[in-house]
């Protein structure tokens, strides 16, 4: 398990190094006055690498060559995406972009690695992995950095608060001087990291956990990504602890429930004697 934790967190390093070297491609091309960005969604796609490559060679691109060069699929017309080539390159450009794109191969490759090695780690641990993937929001990737980060034995932990707690979702209580601050500690660091991103992998899907961001985010701003997380992991330490898959509530559950929660209010009240206005009880 150190060995995966070990291997997870380099990944995670080296992604990062990967985006650090694709950013700084980006800023040579627009330097240079190629505007790939513009008619192609992901410049480091196939047609992306395969016009990048054509540059770094010095290849006069023609149009019968540029035709070859982009897959079907691409949206951008031919014509478009040669004006946005048509720069003004120079060998500088062409160098450092070289050195650019050879760390970024370096690094694809080393990323190889580490994936099959990690792959290997995960073997006795398929079907943890298998339950943690059908999380929304959480893929096979994500599945390996939680059981890296915090195993798959859910007895060390007295509940599911403590998990949160250990990982840094959950809002502390704190006061000062008479002012009183909800600040989230610092807790694992690669454990919260990972479920704010499969908190926001969930942001055009339609499920438990992009409904319930959405609400809260309506509230509190950005705290809403911490709050989903909490509930994420809640969700993960209670698929480990029972070996259940994951079952998805309605979307709209946090609605009925808020609704549910004034409906038993209002049935509380008449009980005590009090009477309701039809308004107020159409309105719940």
């Amino acid at each position: 398990m150190r060995d995966l934790r070990d291997l997870t967190r380099y990944r995670k390093k080296l992604i990062h190094h990967r985006t650090s070297e694709q950013n700084r491609i980006h800023k040579i091309l627009q330097d240079a006055n190629i505007k790939l960005t513009s008619v192609l969604s992901d410049i480091f796609g196939v047609s992306g690498r395969r016009i990048l490559e054509a540059i770094l060679n010095g290849e006069k691109i023609e149009t019968d060559g540029l035709r070859k060069m982009v897959d079907w699929r691409t949206k951008a017309s031919i014509t478009d995406i040669a004006s946005a080539i048509n720069g003004r390159i120079r060998r500088h450009h062409r160098d450092m972009l070289r050195y650019h794109w050879e760390h970024m191969g370096y690094l694809e490759e080393t990323i190889e690695e580490l994936e099959k090695q990690i792959d290997q780690l995960l073997s006795p641990y398929r079907k943890e992995v298998e339950l943690l993937d059908g999380i929304p929001g959480v893929n096979k990737a994500a599945a390996a950095t939680f059981i890296a980060e915090m195993g798959v034995d859910m007895s060390v932990f007295k509940s599911a608060k403590h998990l949160a707690s250990w990982a840094g979702v959950s809002p502390g209580n704190y006061e000062s001087a008479g002012k009183k601050t909800s600040k989230t500690t610092q807790g694992n660091k690669a454990l919260k990291t990972i479920a704010v991103e499969c908190v926001l992998a969930t942001s055009r899907q339609n499920n438990r956990i992009a409904s319930h961001r959405k609400s809260i985010t309506k509230r509190q701003g950005m705290k809403g990504r911490i709050a989903s997380a909490h509930v994420l992991l809640t969700i993960a330490y209670n698929i480990l602890k029972t070996g259940e898959p994951y079952h998805e509530l309605r979307s709209n559950y946090l609605e009925e429930k808020q609704m549910n929660k004034e409906l038993k209010m209002i049935e509380y009240l008449k009980k005590k004697g009090y009477t309701i206005p039809p308004s107020e009880q159409q309105t719940a």
